[in-house]
């Protein structure tokens, strides 16, 4: 029976782990009223607590326990140790640490989306809104691209990852007491590099947040065009904002609020590349149509860093690494309650279509619009009322 323990101990941590994801699907209301309040301070001071250092703790923890787990197989070999309880065992830890984080930070893909915290109407658009909303983007990516920093050679050259990572909290303090969004007042502290970047590239992996010790983390290695949108990407999700959608919306507004040029340029670059994936995706005539006519709008400066960005990535991604990166990441996601995996990263596309319909297409309407007048006959209809004139 002592060989089991192991087993029973894994046992009882994802019985414990499936009542929570449970729990939380089943009370999603009560998650959103609760959680991500309480869970964003606990968050704050982890971070508070985990920036003593300016590299990730999470992956000393991590290396720390890859040689406990190393040395304790060499014992189990040597000592004759049974192998079946030695891999219960093993199996327990990560259990354990499956159900920590979801205890500690997990639930917030339960709480509700963040179009309903910044009472963003959602609904669904046209393939001509989508369009629109593409076309802005590029323009406002064209307008931007040719104010940034660049290098002789006309690459995008941002200041260094630790200035970008230590201003990069501005946006967020923007949309917090200039805006009113209650939902981005967490921790503010700067991101951290990556260790390793070399295997994160490999896998296209920009960041990772471990919300155990609250550290938000950032690829040093990503193209700079795309290093600001990440890394409040990473921010956001220390923020408790936990879908891969939400995260990219919040770094896109706290980009595009920000004082640095640099910040505005990453958020409608990534903006323009969401929407023309989304448009790209349509396989229409009439989308096929619209899409050249996007292309053929992209000015040289945004064209060669939207080239810069992809050949980046095709030189230093691994298919078999991404593969197996994006299967976990798929199976985590959707494990979490997110049902559509890693397609959530691009449905932040049906946020921005709507934000632009509501900030700058129905505005924009209104002002051309002539006020209201009572007393103004083009105004009103009056067939049919007696003694009208």
């Amino acid at each position: 029976m002592k060989y089991w323990f192991g087993y029973l101990t894994a046992a009882i941590f994802g019985a414990i782990t499936f009542v929570l994801l449970k729990f939380g699907e089943r009370f999603s209301t009560l998650v959103d009223m609760v959680y991500p309040y309480v869970i964003r301070t606990w968050e704050g001071m982890l971070a508070q607590w985990s920036s003593a250092v300016s590299f990730p703790i999470w992956q000393l923890l991590a290396v720390a326990l890859g040689a406990l787990i190393l040395c304790s197989l060499v014992l189990m070999i040597v000592l004759k140790w049974n192998p079946v309880q030695w891999l219960g065992w093993v199996l327990a830890v990560f259990s354990g640490i499956y159900m920590l984080h979801t205890l500690m930070w997990g639930l917030n893909y339960y709480a509700g989306p963040l179009a309903d915290d910044m009472r963003l109407e959602t609904a669904s658009y046209t393939l001509e809104e989508l369009t629109e909303a593409a076309e802005y983007y590029r323009d406002k990516a064209n307008d931007l691209a040719e104010k940034v920093s660049r290098d002789d050679s006309g690459n995008v050259s941002f200041e260094a990852f630790d200035v970008l990572a230590e201003r990069a909290g501005e946006g967020f303090e923007t949309l917090t007491y200039k805006h009113h969004y209650p939902v981005f007042a967490g921790s503010r502290l700067p991101v951290k590099e990556l260790g390793w970047a070399d295997m994160y590239s490999s896998m296209g992996i920009t960041g990772v947040t471990f919300g155990l010790t609250g550290e938000a983390c950032v690829n040093p290695q990503i193209p700079d065009v795309t290093l600001p949108f990440t890394m409040c990407h990473e921010m956001a999700h220390r923020m408790c904002i936990a879908t891969e959608r939400d995260a990219n919306f919040a770094a896109f507004l706290a980009c595009s609020v920000h004082s640095d040029v640099s910040f505005q340029y990453s958020a409608y670059f990534m903006a323009y590349r969401y929407c023309y994936t989304a448009l790209a995706s349509v396989r229409t005539e009439a989308s096929t149509t619209a899409l050249q006519q996007l292309i053929a709008g992209v000015s040289d400066s945004l064209q060669r860093d939207l080239s810069t960005y992809d050949t980046f990535f095709n030189a230093k991604q691994d298919k078999a690494a991404t593969n197996f990166a994006d299967s976990v990441n798929d199976t985590y996601l959707k494990t979490s309650g997110v049902a559509s995996g890693l397609k959530s990263y691009g449905e932040v596309c049906d946020l921005l279509v709507n934000w632009h319909i509501q900030t700058v297409v129905l505005p924009s309407i209104s002002e051309i619009e002539s006020p209201f007048d009572p007393y103004d006959e083009n105004q009103i209809d009056l067939s049919g009322i007696v003694n009208a004139r």
